[in-house]
């Protein structure tokens, strides 16, 4: 699923500026209007505090998110992890400004329920007029990719992903011998490269796809200046599957078109976003646990001599060394050139380590760190230091997910690659994981992950 996603935000650009539009201003426009309407069946009036409260929602909601592409579950989950974030500051901002007593309870519970009903309704209808529009003849776009080779296939398979939205795939053009032609391609070559600008013109092409190499510049120079004899758009898709690409996309830097191809998805307001929520969930947690935390540290100290608290030298962003604070379940604390991970009935783990370690109480403490700023609530998990230097030699693009601050639960840990990693292969895929998160990364899915660790936490039957 993200694979896909991502070769389609790389490759095929922007949506059209009416649906990016309407995405932009409908679900701010009918989370507001829901209040209205429950106002109104309630028959309270819309005073002050109400019109305040909308404006509120929509100064933080607005600009919406584009879901009509997305497939109906995830726009579901998206809808519904946004809508509770949204709620979380609310309720927040109305306990700090002592103004919830303002508002009627029944108001407010009738309007958190059903907003993000009526936000996936609207997005199902907007999904279904797009899709028939797309259908219509006047609306359809015929589109060519140049170069036949794997990066033109990739491009083919985003555009039969693409075909409900309006587009077309009719073929490649290519100067190579069929033997040298991605397989899926073959088949579908109409013509040479010198053959391109008069075929677009006389079938009525509308976009093409230019999948050729840096290193055929002058190919795709002579191409340019040949396509602007006709009305298509062209777009350029760079060979950059070689790398794996972080958050790629194409900036302006003082007028100078740059492609960003490993970029932290945390720049801008996505890294105030991200360090609001963190300092939030992490101060109601602590909060909330402060009696568990005490009673965790009081059993580590009877359960065997040493610290309650151990200290781990981990990297964290872009690559620093940083404490990490674990409550100790071991009677030794590895934290030199060589750190053993633990294993299935390691005898340095104590019996109360044991419990506190499959249960995952032991990682409480690392909320300190988020406080600090050197740790995420979601993200990479953080590995010891000589792993680092061991893995970093093996694994391509390992150091890559410390673009971000490390997490205290990640994607890789909800998808099966929690606790060892006893293969390289283990470690490959758990780093993969950890690029699709940073690829993919929303505050919808960081909730995601905290729900779904929470239930592996209560569930889970082999961590240790």
């Amino acid at each position: 699923m993200f694979e896909e996603r991502s070769h389609r935000q790389l490759f095929l650009g922007a949506p059209p500026s009416v649906t990016s539009f309407i995405a932009a201003v409908m679900e701010p426009l009918l989370t507001v209007l829901c209040y209205l309407a429950v106002s109104s069946a309630f028959n309270e009036p819309v005073e002050r505090p109400a019109l305040t409260l909308c404006m509120l929602v929509l100064v933080l909601s607005f600009p919406g998110v584009n879901r009509f592409k997305d497939r109906s579950l995830n726009a579901a989950i998206d809808i519904l992890s946004a809508w509770i974030a949204l709620l979380g500051i609310l309720l927040l901002c109305g306990y700090a400004t002592d103004s919830l007593k303002f508002f009627e309870w029944r108001v407010l519970a009738w309007w958190a329920g059903l907003t993000p009903v009526v936000q996936w309704v609207a997005v199902r209808l907007g999904k279904e007029a797009l899709r028939r529009l797309a259908l219509r003849p006047e609306y359809r776009r015929n589109a060519v990719v140049v170069g036949a080779g794997p990066l033109g296939a990739k491009v083919l398979e985003s555009l039969k992903a693409r075909r409900s939205f309006g587009q077309d795939f009719v073929g490649f053009f290519e100067d190579r011998s069929p033997d040298r032609l991605h397989p899926d391609a073959r088949e579908h070559v109409k013509g040479r490269f010198e053959d391109l600008a008069e075929w677009v013109r006389r079938n009525g092409v509308r976009d093409v796809y230019i999948t050729l190499p840096l290193t055929s510049q002058p190919r795709i120079v002579n191409l340019l200046a040949s396509l602007q004899d006709t009305t298509a758009s062209v777009y350029y898709a760079p060979d950059v599957f070689g790398v794996s690409v972080i958050q790629g996309r194409l900036q302006d830097m003082a007028g100078l078109p740059v492609v960003s191809l490993l970029e932290s998805p945390f720049t801008g307001t996505n890294d105030l976003v991200k360090r609001f929520s963190d300092i939030v969930i992490a101060s109601l947690i602590l909060l909330l646990i402060s009696p568990v935390m005490l009673a965790l540290a009081i059993g580590v100290k009877l359960s065997s001599p040493g610290p309650v608290i151990f200290r781990q030298k981990r990297n964290g962003l872009d690559g620093e060394e940083i404490e990490v604070y674990k409550f100790r379940s071991m009677t030794t604390q590895d934290n030199g050139a060589v750190v053993k991970q633990a294993t299935r009935g390691d005898a340095r783990i104590t019996p109360f380590g044991a419990f506190i370690r499959k249960t995952s109480l032991d990682e409480l403490p690392q909320l300190i760190n988020v406080l600090q700023g050197r740790m995420s609530i979601v993200g990479p998990r953080p590995h010891a230091v000589a792993h680092n230097e061991q893995y970093r030699k093996m694994i391509q693009a390992y150091m890559v997910r410390h673009k971000v601050r490390p997490g205290i639960t990640g994607w890789a840990q909800v998808n099966g690659f929690r606790g060892e990693t006893d293969t390289l292969d283990k470690m490959a895929a758990r780093v993969e994981y950890d690029l699709e998160y940073l690829r993919n990364w929303s505050i919808g899915l960081d909730l995601m992950i905290i729900v779904r660790t929470v239930r592996l936490v209560l569930f889970d039957r082999n961590a240790y």
